[in-house]
């Protein structure tokens, strides 16, 4: 039985920002559904969990100073992980970037952090159409446990 890689590694909802304020917001839009969510603060360690997770779902900080940086990241992944999707969040000063990052293959673009719920949901559909990782007995059970479901084991 031939399994591609995707179906072995677990997808992650993943978090790119500076400060931790989206991350926080989308946690708590999220709290009933017991997803983890992963935040991180380079592009380089976004490309490290993608390289582990390579169909995981990643909300962007748009950053203008980066800007460059972040789409050369952008292309890369898209060409890497076709299963990888992306949202992006930034402040409102930055909403004349939407459609740029639309184009740069962004499925979501928010300013707004009062619209959270909208992107959690885009998240999770996600996540739930990615093929589940093979799991133990054991495994299952862990998962299932309250505690199991706040990554604390």
């Amino acid at each position: 039985m031939s399994t591609t890689p995707y179906e072995v590694k677990p997808a992650r909802l993943v978090v790119f920002e500076r400060t931790g304020r989206w991350a926080v917001t989308l946690r708590r839009e999220l709290a009933e559904a017991g997803l983890h969510v992963w935040e991180v603060r380079s592009l380089s360690d976004c490309n490290e969990l993608l390289v582990n997770s390579p169909a995981s779902f990643l909300i962007l900080e748009l950053n203008e100073s980066k800007l460059e940086e972040t789409l050369r990241f952008i292309k890369k992944w898209r060409a890497e992980f076709p299963l990888f999707r992306f949202a992006v969040v930034a402040d409102r000063s930055l909403a004349s970037y939407q459609w740029f990052m639309r184009e740069a293959g962004a499925i979501h673009f928010l300013c707004c952090m009062h619209k959270m719920g909208t992107l959690a949901e885009t998240a999770c559909r996600h996540l739930a159409r990615v093929p589940q990782v093979p799991q133990s007995l054991s495994e299952r059970i862990w998962a299932n446990l309250p505690w199991g479901k706040q990554g604390v084991v």
